[in-house]
């Protein structure tokens, strides 16, 4: 019986359960790409991992070192299982061009802003892996260049490269790409280039920078937090760079593609949501049509549950069918949304949590909609025989008693009474309206959700891509940024740069800071802490809480203000130059570079400057792009950047994951919108067939009725979208606020930075046009319909 009645049902109202289909359909695969996506991105990163072994600290350094030092660390610290110091050269990407034989095709690698480190393959841990996970190694003359600059600048194997240094070219062959499970990312720095021993040694003395990184592996990963507190501890180990834990690591390669995965999900909640207010609604309506059918079924004898169960088995046959279709169509979606990602980290393998995933999110979508289902099919408990077969009502009789009163009191004479004169069709429309706000408060609803749906994506990414971003970086917004790294004529590199921007008309407002080493106390006593030094007065960053610090006081990002336990107005001792300090805490910032753990001084720099860092404001009409390559020719130990390109490449995976699932998010809302508006309109045009036919009948023409509803519809998707622009502006906001605050990135709290005209104009007007469109699309069929047909519903 319950396989008949659902095959008839499914058969007769073919447009309704097709529509209802759809959006269970979207809801499921969306959830299971999320899922899927999720999962593979997670395994692609371990696979890495496993096959890789990166460290699980790492500390990098620039300038002179104490070896000794190190290996009496490594000897005092049983928990170490291995150790060691890889070498490195960098070159600036303007120095470094390629070339295809045979071809005219050549360029440089000038518009990457990130440091390229040379380096040879290791030995014990933190290997460089080919396109087939296996371990590179380069021969003489050969290059393994990374895979993020294959995708970039489309190179092939075989293409040349060539590095220009003091003593003349260095021609290398592109052997292949090598997976990082470092430096993968582009929240990374830098990024790593494989050539021989023999290669290596030629590179250093030929002008390239040299640094190192000191990794280690842990007996026991979770133990490197506090690992990394021990090593900053020892006053005698290298320290001029930055320090990173595996867990931040493992973050940051997972975090672009994990955000596509929480979009999707999120996009999916939201069509979850639209898809059970459908549900509800078509349920609700459904039985209300049939209500003479299920009075007779209770007056012969049947129990409720039986009768709960006949209308259940077609929507449990419905969800199954939308699940087993959303999860075909994930596994297409999810193979190519993690298609880029398994190049570049590694191909994952296939486990039982590559099956459990996408079948639990699938689980958890049926089951939801099928709770809802039997919570809305209670109704049929309440019906009672007499008045189903009677009044044709699913209320019992104190039930239709309260709401005939009801709706004598919202149906009063005064409705009418005032009627002066006009279009008498919108005041009938207004009317109706009132009296039945319950049955049309699903569009505004769906509207809403959508407008939500089509918001949030699109205000993260430009707000990611947003030149006001820098504040979220501990950077003041400019547009030349200037590093001075480490170097033994440091100081008379800073002078020569001091006299050249201060001369230069081009420049308005440069600041200067210095990168000083200090000492802070932690639990395992003092350890190393990187400060910037200077002056902070006027518009700098944001401030999470607090202000900028003046003399006396000190700046700390929010992982830092976390990890040492202090907020505004503590006191926070350090040790510079051999001396302490108690300084007051004045601010907390946000900040997501050198791992989000950073601090601000007022003053001059006292102790140990490992560099400078200046940010400068180009007068009106000038080139930054051209500035920046001007400072870059003439100070070869500078890093001289556009503010802007820095935070684009900077931010190019996050971003890029952002773009997609705003694409996603405006495709899908504007089809549900379209899709539920219509499917909303049909089941109200079918049920109010008699209501038509008494107004036509009074002398209402088909035109005059197909505006009504085109009136009543389109009112009602105005009043949803300008509540969703509201809700998105307000709630929104800290929602995804905090959902960012969980990746562990250094930003707590976040702050949209929109696109007004886009989200809060276009957007709302592009979904009112889609009603609209769908409202007149309906409507229409009132202008062809039979009233003698109307008067017999």
């Amino acid at each position: 019986m319950y396989f008949k009645y659902t095959l008839n049902d499914l058969r007769k109202n073919r447009g309704v359960n097709i529509s209802l289909l759809v959006v269970l359909a979207l809801s499921a695969f969306l959830m299971a790409s999320g899922a899927m996506v999720m999962e593979r991105t997670l395994g692609s990163v371990n696979a890495l991992f496993d096959q890789a072994k990166p460290p699980h600290f790492l500390q990098m350094h620039k300038g002179a070192y104490d070896e000794a030092a190190l290996d009496a660390f490594a000897t005092e610290h049983p928990e170490i299982d291995s150790w060691l110091i890889e070498d490195m050269v960098g070159y600036d990407s303007a120095a470094i061009a390629w070339a295809r034989p045979g071809t005219t095709e050549s360029g440089t690698l000038s518009e990457s802003l990130i440091d390229n480190l040379f380096v040879t393959q290791n030995t014990e841990f933190d290997f460089l892996l080919d396109a087939d996970s296996a371990i590179a190694q380069p021969a003489d003359g050969e290059t393994f260049v990374p895979v993020a600059y294959q995708q970039r600048f489309g190179l092939q194997t075989g293409d040349e490269l060539r590095i220009r240094t003091d003593v003349g070219i260095e021609e290398f062959v592109i052997a292949g790409f090598v997976r990082d499970s470092q430096m993968a990312s582009s929240l990374s720095s830098a990024t790593r280039f494989l050539v021989s021993d023999a290669d290596f040694e030629r590179l250093l003395t030929s002008g390239g920078s040299p640094e190192i990184i000191v990794e280690y592996r842990l007996a026991d990963p979770a133990q490197a937090n506090d690992f990394q507190a021990v090593y900053e501890s020892d006053q005698s180990l290298p320290k001029n760079g930055q320090a990173v834990t595996g867990d931040m690591i493992r973050i940051i390669n997972a975090i672009s593609d994990g955000l596509v995965a929480i979009a999707l999900m999120f996009v999916s909640l939201l069509l979850i949501s639209i898809a059970l207010l459908n549900v509800r609604f078509v349920i609700r309506g459904t039985l209300q049509d049939e209500v003479h059918q299920i009075g007779a079924m209770k007056a012969i004898g049947l129990p409720d549950s039986t009768i709960s169960g006949l209308y259940l088995s077609k929507y449990s046959a419905m969800t199954l069918i939308a699940c087993i279709i959303g999860g075909g169509l994930a596994i297409v979606a999810s193979q190519a949304l993690t298609s880029g990602m398994q190049t570049s980290y590694a191909t994952a393998p296939v486990t039982a949590l590559t099956f459990l995933a996408p079948i639990a999110a699938l689980t958890t979508v049926f089951f939801i909609v099928i709770a809802i289902c039997r919570h809305v099919l209670r109704l049929i408990n309440r019906v009672e025989v007499v008045s189903a077969l009677v009044h044709g009502s699913t209320l019992d009789e104190r039930q239709t008693a309260r709401r005939a009163k009801r709706l004598a009191r919202r149906v009063r004479r005064s409705a009418f009474a005032s009627y002066g004169g006009g279009d008498l069709g919108r005041r009938i429309s207004l009317v109706d309206l009132r009296t039945e706000a319950g049955q049309w408060v699903l569009l505004p609803l769906v509207f809403l959700l959508a407008v939500v749906l089509i918001t949030l994506p699109t205000n993260l990414l430009t707000t990611f891509q947003s030149p006001k971003f820098v504040t979220y970086m501990g950077a003041p917004e400019s547009d030349l940024r200037i590093d001075l790294q480490f170097s033994d004529d440091l100081e008379q590199v800073r002078e020569d740069a001091d006299a050249a921007l201060a001369a230069d008309s081009r420049l308005v407002q440069v600041r200067r800071f210095a990168n000083e080493l200090v000492e802070t106390r932690g639990d395992e006593g003092w350890e190393s802490m990187r400060v910037e030094v200077g002056d902070y007065s006027g518009d700098t960053i944001q401030y999470l809480r607090g202000g900028p610090p003046a003399a006396g006081e000190i700046a700390l990002s929010v992982l830092n203000a976390d990890r040492f336990g202090v907020d505004v107005d503590d006191a926070f001792t350090v040790r510079r130059d051999g001396s302490e300090v108690t300084l007051t805490v004045n601010g907390v910032y946000q900040d997501i570079t050198s791992g989000g753990q950073t601090a601000k001084m007022a003053g001059g720099a006292t102790g140990v400057v490992t560099g400078y860092l200046y940010y400068a404001t180009t007068t009106a009409g000038q080139d930054p792009t051209v500035i920046a390559s001007d400072y870059g020719d003439r100070f070869s130990a500078a890093t001289v950047v556009p503010m802007g390109e820095y935070v684009s490449q900077t931010l190019s995976y996050v971003t890029i994951a952002f773009f997609n699932a705003a694409v996603l998010a405006v495709v899908f809302a504007i089809g549900v919108a379209a899709l539920i508006t219509t499917l909303n309109l049909t089941l109200r045009l079918a049920r109010e067939k008699r209501r038509s036919g008494i107004l036509s009948a009074l002398g209402f023409s088909g035109s005059e009725l197909a505006a009504q509803l085109r009136f009543k519809a389109i009112l009602a998707v105005v009043i949803g979208t300008l509540l969703g622009v509201a809700v998105a502006a307000t709630l929104g906001e800290a929602l995804v606020g905090a959902a960012i605050s969980l990746a562990g990135l250094g930003i707590s709290s976040l702050a949209f930075i929109p696109n007004p005209l886009l989200v809060y104009v276009a957007y709302p007007l592009l979904l009112i046009v889609v009603g609209t469109i769908s409202a007149v699309t309906v409507a229409s069929r009132l202008r062809r319909g039979d009233t003698s047909a109307w008067l017999r519903a």
